[in-house]
């Protein structure tokens, strides 16, 4: 077999490798049933039994209440910036929105199509390098929901902590951060998390839902769109996103197996404090996320002098260090470092920009 690379790819993002080993076995004859999973029937008892195991292995690893439904979508977390609206927002009501960066500010944009959005706390006073502290947050006396972006994976902007809002509904945008780290899910009304990066391969977005907020959609809401018809459908009102749905569960097995989220955290813990140190020790390499709003999941830095990006990245994919390039948006370079990136992978990024600085400074 071929060595593989250390991928840093913000999405779709590095899988473990026995889980694509385990996939690869798998491809020809599931089980001996002499088919793949990707011919099967979605209906079929092989592949329900399949959908079931994923979900229940992730209402074990996030420890999710018996009132919340867990659906596997289509579509990705960018058409849940349409869902949310419609399945949430009264047409003469208002959402509160936290804009901390790129994709927070896509879901406003979205959500401002379909009803009344109010932007309680912006983060671009600070270059969105900070998040406003909520005292300083304009919050509606009667708000839908809040939706926030719990980890913004462009600008590597990531909240420590859960927003307190009463009893309006949380709307959170996990995406980048699900599953890399333990969370209270009876604190959220809806989390929503497209599936490439932490979860699985594109092509499926995750969304557990608090029953109470099932039925609410406007009667303009597609049926395609409606929480309420996929969770009384199992996520099968039409032919689901199988092949994802079922790598998702390969991979919730493999974190099962790691030891699960409290696990899988400590690891993280580890990988973000080494890669943070190497760049704070360094007049050759900065970050400026002030440091209780910096990302465990994908790392923004730069070198001192633009110039030297392309030789550097030249230099990393040599060594198999893969897609360390910025967003086109802000530049430099970024480590996306999800639950599949091991601890050596972020060992040896470490060890080459000190080799690098070494050779440039």
């Amino acid at each position: 077999m071929s060595k593989r690379a250390f991928n840093f790819c913000a999405g779709p993002a590095a899988l473990p490798t026995a889980v694509l080993e385990r996939a690869q076995a798998e491809m020809l004859d599931w089980q001996g049933k002499g088919l793949s999973v990707m011919e099967m029937s979605h209906r079929s008892d092989e592949y329900v039994a399949i959908a079931e195991r994923a979900e229940q292995d992730l209402r074990d690893l996030l420890a999710i209440p018996s009132n919340y439904k867990v659906l596997f979508l289509q579509g990705g977390a960018s058409q849940q910036f349409a869902e949310i609206p419609l399945n949430l927002l009264p047409e003469d009501g208002v959402a509160d929105y936290i804009d901390t960066g790129i994709w927070s500010k896509k879901a406003i944009e979205e959500a401002q199509r379909f009803g009344n959005v109010n932007v309680a706390a912006s983060a671009k006073a600070y270059d969105y390098f900070a998040i406003p502290g909520q005292n300083d947050w304009q919050l509606s006396k009667k708000a839908a929901y809040l939706h926030y972006a719990s980890n913004e994976t462009i600008g590597g902007l990531q909240f420590d902590w859960v927003p307190d809002v009463g009893e309006t509904p949380l709307v959170v945008d996990m995406s980048s951060d699900i599953l890399s780290r333990p969370i209270d899910v009876s604190q959220y009304g809806l989390i929503y998390a497209g599936a490439q990066k932490n979860i699985g391969p594109s092509g499926l977005v995750v969304a557990i839902v608090r029953e109470d907020l099932l039925g609410r959609a406007r009667s303009s809401c597609p049926t395609m769109l409606n929480y309420k018809v996929a969770a009384d459908n199992g996520s099968m009102y039409n032919t689901p996103a199988t092949y994802s749905w079922y790598l998702s569960g390969l991979v919730f097995e493999w974190l099962k197996e790691q030891g699960g989220v409290e696990a899988i955290a400590k690891v993280n813990r580890t990988k973000k404090d080494l890669l943070y140190k190497a760049i704070d020790a360094s007049d050759f390499y900065s970050n400026p996320i002030t440091h209780n709003a910096r990302s465990w999941m994908n790392v923004p830095f730069r070198l001192a002098d633009d110039k030297l990006d392309k030789p550097f990245l030249a230099g990393a994919e040599a060594r198999g260090l893969l897609n360390l390039k910025g967003h086109r948006s802000v530049g430099g370079m970024r480590a996306s470092i999800y639950n599949a990136v091991g601890l050596d992978a972020v060992e040896a990024l470490v060890a080459y920009m000190a080799e690098f600085e070494k050779e440039h400074a």
